[in-house]
């Protein structure tokens, strides 16, 4: 027997370490066409990640990417893929905004795959992401369109939460696109935050707002729907939309997620496949 008063923990050769709980992910999807509406053909979930299927009364399948850990920190991962049959129709959305947690100096990484067949259309859709101070986000969108696919995507970033007087001036986000058609780089793109006052406050960067968004629509009638986007975006905030070829690209800066969201719904409307938003969008 070993007496306590004989123990001295300053002696002891090991330290033991608590082993920190990371969310880990994975949820994939395919469509196929039949009977001229699109239909689910394979699903495949792990861990963290859940995909819900609403009953829909068109021809597009939507489906609900979720994250049941609640939300993101350092160290986690989260991948997401699915495939859109040739002719089918496609819309991926989230059950709710992500939130980004702080972080002890990890990313928290996220990724989504997408593949588009021909003549198809696939709308990525997630609700905005919220961004906590000292949190660290790594997000990668990866997209493969075949012939003449069409692709709408949105992606909406708040800066901390606006009711609770948050602004998230130390949070860290890359968000890196690339899109291919046929295998050829059709549009890439990468933003980069890195927590400094002057990306926050300078005029041609952030110029002192706490939400952004970037709404990217690619197919055949890119150029005749740039004049009606142009139409819908409203005086207060700061937004601009431009149209290359097969592209049209929206970018939004505003003074609050609402009014962000006030913006993004009508253009997302107007571009999509769907011909709306994700009603979960208005719940």
């Amino acid at each position: 027997m070993v007496r306590s008063d004989m123990l001295d923990e300053t002696r002891l050769p090991l330290r033991v370490c608590a082993a920190m709980q990371r969310s880990r992910g994975v949820g994939r999807l395919a469509t196929k066409l039949r009977d001229g509406a699109t239909h689910l053909d394979t699903l495949y979930q792990e861990g963290c990640c859940k995909i819900r299927l609403p009953k829909a009364h068109d021809k597009a399948l939507e489906a609900v990417l979720i994250n049941t850990s609640g939300g993101l920190t350092g160290g986690d991962r989260v991948e997401w893929e699915a495939e859109a049959a040739p002719g089918s129709r496609l819309v991926l959305t989230t059950q709710a905004c992500e939130r980004i947690y702080r972080s002890t100096g990890e990313d928290a990484l996220v990724s989504a795959k997408l593949r588009v067949g021909a003549g198809a259309h696939l709308d990525w859709l997630p609700q905005e992401t919220i961004l906590f101070d000292d949190s660290r986000l790594d997000r990668r969108l990866t997209v493969e369109l075949e012939g003449d696919a069409r692709f709408t995507a949105v992606e909406a970033v708040l800066l901390g939460r606006e009711a609770m007087g948050e602004a998230a001036r130390r949070a860290v986000l890359k968000d890196r696109w690339r899109i291919y058609r046929g295998g050829r780089l059709v549009h890439a793109e990468q933003t980069r935050l890195a927590g400094e006052d002057f990306e926050r406050e300078g005029l041609s960067l952030l110029s002192g707002h706490n939400a952004f968004a970037t709404v990217l629509a690619i197919g055949p009638q890119a150029e005749e729907k740039l004049a009606a986007v142009r139409r819908l975006l409203r005086p207060e905030i700061q937004a601009a939309a431009s149209a290359i070829g097969e592209r049209l690209i929206l970018r939004i800066l505003a003074p609050s997620g609402l009014m962000l969201r006030r913006t993004i719904i009508p253009a997302v409307a107007l571009l999509s496949g769907a011909g709306a938003v994700p009603r979960l969008w208005s719940i």
